[in-house]
């Protein structure tokens, strides 16, 4: 990339998590290019103090408005606008300075962010898939009103992004979406009703955030994936088809109607997909990060995932048929149960229950607005709740 072009303002939304963290790594790396603009963080505040004076951004945001005077107070010798609640975040996006947003946070509260970035028209690079599962079609709307650019930080969706650069959509036959397969992939299936969280949060290839490392375990997230690359690529889920890749190396492939397929590999860093999104639409910015040797593809291996052992995955593609907001229930039951099984209330395969039951009892709606998926994400937790209390563990 020329390094002459115009320095970026970047966003940080979920500045203390997994991909926000790795995000800064990458300002870091190139103070030239980056600048870190607005950070914004859950609940974190210590940590979003100690990056708010590392990176000293014009704004931070607490979510979470019992930590608002805490981080006030620490950051008051500084120039540093400090601001709390969702609605903040949702304003500060919008503001003229900022180039691209980094949506990062984690579940449902990614989505009236998004929405204000994609009003601004702001490039956005999403690593919030659950903003797509919740409301795609609603997304998708949106960004086609709008000067607002959408890039995938997902290892496996920008694979797919970088496959299909320079092709057409109706020379795409289907899209292979890789899993790890996660912790679990050879464990019996009678063995994970016994499985603890601890069990569940040892994923053998990624470092991920407590959540989404669950839904690792339970292969919720390569659900999640499926329904997110529906919405970016305009691929029918039947034209997505998941593969188990253990080694994580094939990060997604594409085949063609052609029966020539593209493969997208790298080592899995999170750093190569969110390097990649930031340098967009430029181009790839160089690194000294370790390289991918000829051993790293020496031994890679592929094989269909079980249904039946992890049966969320057919529970995604429901939702994804059904439409309207059954993914937003779906995700907001998962959002409940994950929650739940962090905290030793229930066990793994009760999520799977957990799910299907409040997907079975929330009334959907076939072609929702904004209100219609606030109203269903509220009306699933609140049952996904009662679920587990019920629930014995």
């Amino acid at each position: 990339m020329d390094t002459m072009i115009q320095k970026r303002n970047i966003a940080v939304l979920g500045s203390t998590g997994s991909i926000g963290r790795q995000t800064l790594d990458i300002i870091s790396e190139y103070p030239q290019l980056f600048g870190a603009w607005l950070l914004v963080a859950r609940s974190s505040a210590d940590l979003l103090i100690q990056q708010a004076r590392q990176y000293r951004p014009h704004m931070v945001i607490i979510a979470d408005e019992r930590y608002y005077d805490y981080v006030r107070d620490a950051l008051s010798d500084t120039s540093i606008e400090v601001a709390t609640g969702s609605a903040a975040i949702a304003q500060a996006v919008t503001a003229p300075e900022i180039d691209t947003v980094v949506t990062a946070m984690v579940g449902y509260s990614g989505l009236e962010s998004t929405i204000a970035a994609i009003g601004a028209g702001k490039r956005i690079a999403l690593a919030n898939k659950e903003t797509l599962v919740v409301a795609g079609e609603l997304i998708t709307r949106l960004l086609q009103d709008s000067p607002s650019v959408l890039y995938p930080v997902d290892s496996e969706h920008g694979a797919f992004y970088q496959c299909l650069v320079g092709e057409r959509m109706q020379d795409v036959e289907k899209l292979w979406l890789t899993a790890s397969g996660g912790p679990f992939r050879t464990l019996p299936r009678e063995r994970l009703e016994t499985v603890t969280a601890a069990d569940a949060l040892k994923h053998p290839n990624w470092s991920m955030g407590a959540k989404i490392t669950i839904d690792s375990a339970t292969m919720m997230n390569k659900g999640f994936e499926m329904i997110e690359a529906r919405w970016l690529f305009g691929i029918e889920p039947r034209d997505i088809e998941i593969v188990v890749h253990p080694q994580s190396i094939i990060h997604s492939m594409v085949a063609f109607k052609d029966g020539s397929v593209k493969a997208q590999l790298g080592l899995p860093d999170m750093h190569l997909p969110i390097r990649y999104a930031l340098g967009l639409p430029d181009g790839r910015l160089a690194s000294d990060c370790r390289k991918m040797a000829i051993e790293d593809m020496a031994n890679l291996t592929l094989e269909r995932p079980d249904f039946d052992k992890f049966p969320l995955l057919g529970t995604a593609y429901r939702a994804a048929r059904l439409g309207g907001t059954a993914p937003c229930v779906m995700n907001a039951a998962n959002e409940i149960a994950v929650a739940s099984f962090l905290q030793n209330k229930i066990r793994f395969t009760d999520i799977y229950n957990i799910i299907d039951k409040t997907m079975d009892k929330v009334p959907h709606v076939e072609q929702p607005g904004y209100d219609d998926y606030v109203e269903s994400n509220a009306q699933a937790r609140e049952y996904a709740s009662h679920l587990v209390k019920e629930t014995k563990n």
